[in-house]
């Protein structure tokens, strides 16, 4: 009987105890004043197009994480060992 909740209390409840409460629904919904444009399903790349590349400024990468050679493997078994 654990499995299930108690619910023999729910029978003798007072409802006359809640309190009364005024829900507000908030529409997030576009109106249909807003210009259709703005729903569109693809973003405006009209920027992206006229971006100058020549303001980038080059960088270099360094890898951080390398994976261990099977000369550090080995002499990781020798110490475990």
């Amino acid at each position: 009987m654990a499995d299930k909740p108690d619910v023999s209390e729910i029978a003798q409840f007072d409802m006359t105890k809640l309190k009364k409460t005024e829900t507000e629904e908030k529409n997030t919904l576009p109106t249909k004043e807003e210009p259709k444009s703005t729903m569109a399903d693809k973003p405006d790349v009209s920027e992206i197009a006229q971006f100058d590349m020549t303001k980038l400024k080059k960088t270099e990468t360094e890898e951080k994480n390398t994976l261990p050679t099977k000369e550090v493997i080995d002499q990781e078994k020798q110490v475990e060992s």
